[in-house]
């Protein structure tokens, strides 16, 4: 059928600039159609905004009528009525209930940073309803992942009568079960994938589960937990519970946590979850919160606050308590009030953080190699799965990423303890759905334990099954991992030269922000820019300097790239002109901020794809 004169062709996108295979073998797009470059101007004649963010904005779908609130997301328009949740309703009135009642309350949380902070922020809203929770954060090597009979046991000897599990429970069936024949009301708030089978609990908050339509799912379990508390506020205040000498909590004023653990969780960063970060950031920008400043001083952060920062440097430090340290650390600091306490605990942190990054080191390198050798010169497998004895069980999750990373495919890391159990995590790639493959091999007994989420799982088995495990992942993603892998593509944003990158334009760009999963920061090309400068500093990466036609430069910085593709095609090509792609980044020292391009693909210019290897 011809279609109206009026409709513009839908076409794939031509290589942007040329770049039909990169020095690391990509495809450059442009992130733009036609129909999206149209959209791109209709936004800048509408809103009267730079050509350049009007770019960015029609690339990431937002559509003309939503520009103003997708550059400004508001909590108040994005928050729907928390009793939309399945089971919500029975959630907030048993923990007003509680608060009602004055109980014991106990606080079951995960060991990583989501549920560092979904713990802190449930445990400081009930010690301001005049409570004083228990709180426990299972050890990752002694105890595991989620409530555990033991744990539970503690906590009801201790005088528990609620038990709620943040950032975990949803697949706790016999754990939860003792609570509940030990007498404990039980509410779980997590936000990971559910099966058909669930606890027998007072109440599952879970939005990822089968019956649930809230269309939440893309909720951080801290993101949750305020969700979850924005009801019982509501359910406090129509029993009339608070009063001048009990004022309700300013739950806003916590956004601090919720920012932290959505980023370091990677919640993808769409609809509320940009709120939350969005407005968390500026909370942490006050540095009115003693545990969030202590944790940036001792990171060394200068300025304010990125999304990038909290998960790169503040969320590690968090993670490292429970990885290698003690788990409750990360929890310790946020809830602490001294400051000459947070400091201790956060420089405990920074080191435990520091020992994390070696043994991680000594792991990826013998991961590394043993991949390499799985997958041949035919490049042959669709999942990585690598394991051996001696490995930390707390960097397996940080190997698996590395692995994901240098082979773009899915990639499992399993530490192999002496009685011949493995503990591991994965780590996938965008498309294939490692946590329902997971949840399938458990059923099917080939797992001893497994959960997750589409682009992360953990995972426990017996090591005589992980040939079989290898087995299974590659017969049930094989195909999955192949499509998505089809085309390794880099989608451009724009096009700028050496004299544009400034400070200025990178915060235009990042009134689109905050950047993350789910909201990708822009990326631009420098065509045709001359590397004058390329020398290695700090772990493994690259500084650089690029000059333009006209002689301006541009700073930047390759991270992690020494020995990888990119770091090899950046120092074979000193004092070439390249075809760069990278995203722009604010470098802050001694008060003066600098610009600085972050590279991530380059390309030799005005070459034929035949002679680009």
């Amino acid at each position: 059928m011809t279609p109206p004169a009026t409709a513009l062709p839908v076409e794939a996108p031509q290589a942007f600039l040329g770049v039909a295979r990169s020095l690391t073998d990509k495809l450059w797009r442009d992130r733009l159609d036609p129909r999206g470059a149209a959209q791109a101007l209709a936004i800048v004649q509408r809103h009267q905004l730079p050509e350049l963010l009007a770019r960015v904005l029609a690339g990431r779908g937002v559509d003309i009528d939503a520009v103003a609130d997708f550059l400004d997301p508001t909590i108040r328009k994005l928050l729907p009525d928390p009793f939309t949740v399945t089971e919500m309703e029975a959630a907030a009135k048993r923990i007003a209930d509680g608060a009602a009642k004055g109980e014991k309350v106990a606080i079951f949380g995960d060991y990583d940073v989501d549920g560092a902070t979904s713990a802190a922020l449930l445990a400081w809203h009930l010690r301001h309803c005049g409570l004083d929770p228990l709180i426990h954060i299972p050890d990752r090597i002694f105890e595991g992942y989620g409530p555990n009979v033991e744990a539970v046991r503690g906590l009801a000897a201790k005088g528990a009568t609620l038990l709620v599990t943040v950032d975990c429970g949803t697949t706790s069936i016999e754990p939860l079960a003792e609570a509940k024949r030990l007498g404990m009301s039980v509410v779980v708030i997590d936000h990971h994938q559910a099966g058909t089978e669930l606890p027998e609990v007072d109440a599952l908050v879970n939005p990822n589960r089968l019956d649930d339509l809230s269309g939440l799912g893309h909720l951080a379990a801290v993101g949750l937990v305020l969700v979850t508390l924005v009801a019982v506020n509501r359910e406090l205040r129509q029993r009339g519970f608070w009063s001048a000498e009990m004022p309700e909590p300013d739950l806003l004023g916590m956004l601090h946590h919720v920012a932290l653990g959505t980023v370091a969780d990677v919640a993808p960063l769409i609809g509320l979850n940009r709120a939350f970060v969005a407005k968390g950031l500026i909370a942490m920008r006050r540095r009115d919160h003693v545990g969030h400043t202590a944790l940036m001083d001792v990171a060394r952060l200068n300025g304010p606050p990125e999304a990038w920062h909290l998960g790169f440097m503040l969320g590690p430090r968090i993670n490292a308590g429970g990885r290698i340290g003690r788990a409750d650390l990360g929890v310790r600091l946020l809830l602490e009030g001294d400051s000459v306490e947070a400091a201790r605990i956060a420089a405990e942190l920074d080191r435990l953080n520091g020992e994390r990054r070696v043994i991680e080191q000594a792991a990826e390198a013998q991961a590394e190699a043993e991949a390499l050798a799985s997958i041949g010169l035919e490049d042959k497998l669709g999942v990585i799965v690598t394991a051996s004895e001696g490995w930390h069980p707390g960097v397996v999750g940080l190997v698996a990423s590395r692995l994901k990373e240098k082979f773009s495919r899915p990639a499992f890391a399993i530490a192999l303890e002496p009685g011949g159990i493995g503990t591991g995590s994965g780590r996938s790639i965008a498309g294939v759905d490692i946590g329902k493959a997971v949840r399938q091999a458990v059923t099917d007994g080939i797992l001893l334990k497994g959960g997750g989420h589409a682009m992360a799982a953990g995972v426990t088995l017996r090591k005589e099954k992980l040939a079989e495990f290898r087995a299974y992942l590659e017969n049930a993603l094989a195909q999955d991992v192949a499509e998505a892998r089809h085309v390794n593509e880099l989608y451009i944003d724009g096009a700028v030269s050496a004299r544009a990158v400034t400070t200025e334009l990178a915060a235009t760009l990042n009134r689109a922000g905050p950047f993350g999963s789910g909201n990708p920061e822009a990326v631009l090309a420098l065509p045709a820019h001359q590397l004058v400068f390329a020398d290695e500093v700090g772990q493994a990466h690259l500084r650089l300097r690029f000059k333009s036609g006209d002689g301006a430069i541009v700073n930047g910085i390759a991270f992690r790239s020494i020995g990888q593709k990119l770091g090899n095609a950046l120092l074979a090509n000193r004092g070439q002109q390249l075809h760069v792609a990278g995203s722009l980044s604010v470098d802050r020292y001694q008060g003066v901020e600098r610009v600085q391009f972050r590279v991530i693909d380059v390309a030799l210019p005005d070459q034929g794809p035949s002679v680009i290897r």
